[in-house]
This record gives C-alpha cells, sequence and structure tokens, in this order.
C-alpha cells in the first residue's frame, strides 16, 4: 500500500474540504477504508485510521449534505452517573433537545475527565447534532476528529483551564467561594476551614480563591492548616473534618466545596458530639437533593446546572447550523442560599 499524501507538502487552509475518494486517493487507501473511519467504524488497523485522520486534518472533509431539518440525537457525556448532579443536567439538555424534536443518547465515562479510546468512533458512528461534554472534556485527537466532521461540542463546569479554545457553560465558582466565606465572617466566624475538590479542577480552583479572597478582604490571615484538598466526595468531608475537629484550635465553620463533602462534614460532627449549628457551621456548594432537607437544611452556594445544561445544549445547536455564538465562554451565577447549618459561634 502507498500513502502519496505522506511525503505532500502541505497545502494552505484555502483549499476545499476533501470529498472521500479524494481522501482515499491521497491516503493511498480505498474508499470503502476511508468510509470506515469517517463513519467510526472500529475494524480499521491503528496505523491507516491514523493515516487517513492526518489527511482529514490536514485538507479536511466535505460530508454530504444531510437532508433539510434538524438532526436526531444531541449526544450528553458525563464523566460520572451517580448523585443528583447528573440528573439536573439530563434535565436541562433534555429539554432543549425536546424542544427541538431530538433525542439525547448519554455516554459515561467511569469517572474519567476525558473519554477513553473507542468513544469517538461511537460518536462518529452515531454522528448526532452535538455533543456536550459535562466536567469532562474530549482530548485535542477527539477534539479535531468531530470537528473535522462537523459535529460541534460544548462543555459543561469545564475542568480545564479558563483560556481552552472550546465553547463552554460555567457558574460564577469565585464569586460563590467569596459570598460563602462572607457569609460566615458576618456572622462572626474567623476559623473557616475550606474543604476544596481536586486541585487540577478548574472549579475547585475557583472556590478556593474566592474563600481565600474573603478572608484577605476581612483582613484575616488565611491558614493553610485549615486548607483540605478533597475529590466532591462524602468520603473526602468526612476525613477531612475528622482531622480538622481534633486540632487543637478547631474551626468554627467549614466551607465544603460541594454539597457531597458538606455531608460528610455533618457525618464527622455527629460521630464526634458537635452539633450543626451550635457547635459548628457548615456552607456547601450546588444546591442538589437533599440539601434541603439535611437535618438541618444546609447553607448552599446554588450553581444553576440545569441552565447551564440547557445553555449549553442551545449553544450546540447554534453551531450545528453555522450561526456564530454571541459569545463563547458563558459563565452563570451563583447564590447563597441561606438555611439552617450556619448561625453565630459560640462565644
Amino acid at each position: 500500500m502507498t500513502a502519496p499524501d505522506r511525503a505532500a507538502p502541505v497545502e494552505t487552509a484555502v483549499n476545499e474540504p476533501l470529498t472521500i475518494a479524494q481522501i482515499a486517493e491521497r491516503a493511498g487507501v480505498s474508499l470503502a477504508t476511508v468510509s470506515k473511519v469517517v463513519n467510526g467504524r472500529a475494524d480499521v488497523s491503528a496505523e491507516t485510521r491514523s493515516l487517513v485522520e492526518s489527511v482529514i486534518r490536514r485538507h479536511g472533509y466535505r460530508r454530504r449534505k444531510r437532508p433539510a431539518g434538524p438532526a436526531p440525537l444531541l449526544e450528553l457525556v458525563l464523566h460520572a452517573v451517580e448523585g443528583p448532579y447528573p440528573v439536573e443536567v439530563f434535565r436541562g439538555v433534555q429539554r432543549v433537545a425536546r424542544e427541538h424534536g431530538l433525542a439525547v443518547v448519554l455516554s459515561e465515562l467511569e469517572g474519567h475527565h476525558t473519554p477513553g479510546r473507542g468513544w469517538v468512533e461511537d460518536v462518529l458512528a452515531r454522528r448526532p447534532t452535538g455533543v456536550i461534554s459535562v466536567f469532562s472534556s474530549p482530548s485535542d485527537d477527539q477534539g479535531d476528529r468531530l470537528r473535522s466532521r462537523g459535529i460541534p461540542f460544548v462543555l459543561v463546569d469545564p475542568t480545564g483551564e479558563p483560556a481552552h479554545a472550546c465553547p463552554s457553560v460555567g457558574a460564577s465558582n469565585w464569586n460563590g467561594g467569596l459570598s460563602a466565606v462572607r457569609h460566615l465572617l458576618e456572622l462572626g466566624h474567623h476559623r473557616i476551614a475550606v474543604i476544596t475538590g481536586p486541585e487540577h479542577i478548574l472549579s475547585s480552583r475557583a472556590r478556593l480563591d474566592g474563600y481565600r479572597a474573603g478572608l484577605e478582604m476581612a483582613g484575616l490571615a488565611v491558614d493553610p492548616e485549615l486548607i483540605r484538598v478533597g475529590d466532591f466526595h462524602i468520603e473526602s468531608g468526612l476525613r477531612h473534618t475528622r482531622d480538622l475537629l481534633r486540632l487543637p484550635d478547631p474551626p468554627t465553620a467549614v466551607f465544603a466545596c460541594n454539597d457531597g463533602q458538606a455531608l460528610g462534614v455533618y457525618l464527622a460532627a455527629a460521630e464526634a458530639g458537635v452539633r450543626i449549628p451550635q457547635d459548628l457551621s457548615v456552607v456547601g456548594f450546588d444546591d442538589l437533593f437533599p440539601s434541603a432537607w439535611t437535618p438541618p437544611p444546609l447553607t448552599t452556594v446554588r450553581q444553576p446546572l440545569a441552565e447551564m445544561a440547557a445553555t449549553a445544549a442551545t449553544m450546540v445547536l447554534a453551531l450545528s447550523r453555522e450561526e456564530p455564538l454571541p459569545q463563547r465562554r458563558v459563565e452563570m451565577a451563583t447564590e447563597l442560599v441561606v438555611r439552617g447549618s450556619t448561625a453565630p459561634p459560640r462565644s
């Protein structure tokens, strides 16, 4: 098999995208092989697939136009399907999909934040109108392959750097962290601990920065002993709060950077005989079920997950129609919801 395009010079971007026949000619493979690659079929060798993909990346691919009318599918990618978080996201996407006569297919990444091998082939085989990736994002190569097939994607609650090139929808995490700490300061707390999410997650870092800013604006030093790195799971809230309550000078308040970890704080306090809010105030982040029903109801920062997901779905549909987006990075406001888990510290 020959591969004439391997030695060909890189052509300028003004060239027209190639048809399947032209891609096959340049890659030195059959029409059937190119068809399998562009449609996400698995029965192609890795070397041949890489060769065809390199031609597509270099020159583009001109798909035959679809029939008029909307395509039938939105692809929703979730890093994990557990707890109330994905339920709120699905509701938002489903609302927009229903309005446009589309179905929603769900991909679950089993806790990972980047899809594994084989995922993009499945998506290409389904040919959805667009992809909505939640708390995760395709790799650079996966993103290139989606773009080359004209499949737009938008990130919700992105995990990477704020300067990422992908269209995205997030929440005002920094403001949320700031409002949580300001609320506790106004109640009279000065020993305020924080249990963050993973350090590589954008929202986790932003919430921690808001916490730091709140203390610094009040003229209080940030005590490293009160900053604990969690993983957004109940167990990390439990483990870190156990340690915090054993300190010689324990905190009078804890800001948990999601509601799951706040539930862990509740469990650790119950174990230690510490009353909420009389002995320890607690603030969470998300305002997801069962936060309003915990005893006592949790004070938390609400992020509008369903609205964020609906906005991302609307953006994907606009991109599928080749309409320009008014803005590529949308940040939706958070809101402090004060309930029964916060009170002034004991004298």
